[in-house]
This record gives C-alpha cells, structure tokens and sequence, in this order.
C-alpha cells in the first residue's frame, strides 16, 4: 500500500518534471529563432558589403562569398561628399549631445533636489510634450521664420528639441534614487549648492547621464528627416542624408555601395556604445563607494 502511495506520488512529480523541461527547451527555441531573426538583416548587410560586385544581385543568395572585396567600401568612402558629411554628423551630433545632457542634468536637479510650486505640473508638461511631439511641418515654419534653416544652429536646436524631453524624464528617475541625507548631511558639512551638484550629484546620477547620452547620440546620428528638409545645401547634409544617395531613380540602387555606407555609418553607434557600457559599470561602482 505505501509503495503503491510512493509510485503515484512520483508520477505526478515526474509529469511536472517533463512539462517543465518541455517548457525550458521552448524558450530556448523561441529566444534562438528571435536572435536569429533579429540578426539576420545585420549580417547580411555585412555580407553584401565584402562581396564582389557580380554577387550581389544574383537568382541564388550567397551567404559567403568564395572571395572577399573591398570594391563596395572604396566606392563608398571616395564619394565627394562622404568626408564632409561626415564631419557635418559629427559636429552636429556632438554638440547636440552635450547641451543636451547639460539641460537635462540642470533640469532634473532644479526639479527634484529643490522644493518650489509647479515642479509637477513642468514634469506633467514635459511628458506631454514628448508624447506628442509636434511634427517637422511647424518645427520648418518657425525655424524659418527665425532664418535657422540651412544652419549647424537650427539643426542642432531641432534635436536638442526632439531629445531633451525624454532625456529629462529619463534622467529623473536617477536622481530621484538618491538619497536625499546624502545631501542634508553635505549641506550641514559645510557644502554649498554647487559643491553638492558637481562632488555629491554628478558621480551618483552617472548611470543616468550615460544611458541618456545614448539615447541623443542614437536619435542625433540617425536622423534623416529632420536634416534633410531644414539642410538646402547638400555640402551640409548629414551622413543618413548621404546613405541614400546609393539610390537614384536613374541609375537605380547600388546595394553593394549602399551596404558598405551602412557598415561605415553604423561603426561609431557601435563603438560608441562599448565605451559608454564600460562606463555605465564604473559610474554604478562610483555611485555605491560615495
């Protein structure tokens, strides 16, 4: 009687066992395919950008080419405009970066180190303007009625505009995770506001400032709209702007060189990225020592 009780007992543990494993091998099956399909477009714009040209455009796909090419690369990079768009990406999304940050830093820390009427109702309005943003038509008409169009200066604004909003929601949350004794007991040490901003805030709201220097990095670098409709001269577009320049509706597409643009154009992202996630870890480790 007890070792029929003992059996039945084990079946259903054994059933549990089986379904729990089945489930296990479903989702590593389900987060294999989705990492697959996800990679899949990446890896073939890499491939397409180190075949030889008369591989590109063929009836049967080829995944690897028997040899490699740097054909598509040089036809990218010696186009005229390359180097000066690049510079224009540069300059434009680096400054736009740094205000950004800098506003955002300023705004989070007048809105939740310091108490005065309205702090609310600003955070209630920055998030509606977020959620609805108010499109490049109105942005064009103002823009230039104020003569900013074909201008560094109005591009710039246009993404401090398109940034600051979320950079500013994004970055509150860091600062309101600090504990506010650090602060009292700084004060009561002698500190003034700047002193508690710059030693005390800055270090700890790290993490934050960084993941919100990627977010403005990410938008700034890859926009096209914005620059192309508020840019009149093509010697101040922007690197997105020159990514479509592979596809006329004269001669058609040129994949092999548009493809090598996009693995150009999508370098700094990705080495951008690896240096601001070793510094994400070290603003984190210098949060939790002060």
């Amino acid at each position: 009687m007890n070792r029929a009780t003992a059996n039945h007992g084990i079946a259903p543990r054994a059933k549990r066992s089986a379904s729990a494993e089945l489930r296990r091998i479903g989702t590593i099956v389900l987060a294999v395919a989705f990492c697959i399909v996800w990679i899949f477009p990446v890896y073939w714009m890499f491939v397409t950008s180190i075949k030889p040209r008369n591989q590109i455009m063929t009836a049967t796909p080829v995944f690897w080419p028997a040899k490699l090419s740097i054909d598509n690369f040089m036809v990218a990079v010696t186009q005229t405009s390359f180097l000066t768009n690049l510079k224009n990406s540069v300059i434009v999304t680096a400054v736009s970066i740094v205000l950004s940050i800098v506003l955002a830093f300023f705004a989070c820390a007048a809105l939740t180190l310091y108490r005065f009427r309205g702090r609310k109702a600003i955070m209630v309005f920055v998030l509606a303007i977020q959620m609805t943003s108010g499109g490049i038509i109105p942005q064009f008409i103002i823009f230039n009625q104020f003569g900013l169009l074909n201008k560094y200066s109005g591009l710039i604004l246009a993404y401090i505009a398109m940034v600051l909003p979320f950079a500013i929601w994004n970055m509150r949350g860091f600062f309101l995770n600090i504990p506010k004794d650090i602060f009292e007991s700084a004060a009561v040490e002698g500190a003034n506001d700047w002193q508690i901003l710059w030693k005390i805030t800055f270090p700890l709201a790290a993490p934050g400032i960084v993941s919100t220097s990627v977010f403005a990095f990410i938008n700034a670098w890859n926009d096209y709209m914005t620059a192309y409709t508020f840019m009149k001269d093509q010697s101040k577009y922007t690197l997105p702007v020159w990514l479509s320049s592979f596809s006329t509706p004269t001669m058609g597409t040129d994949f092999g060189g548009q493809m090598a643009a996009s693995v150009i154009f999508s370098l700094p992202v990705v080495i951008f990225f690896m240096i601001i996630q070793r510094n994400i870890m070290k603003g984190v480790t210098t949060g939790a020592v002060k």
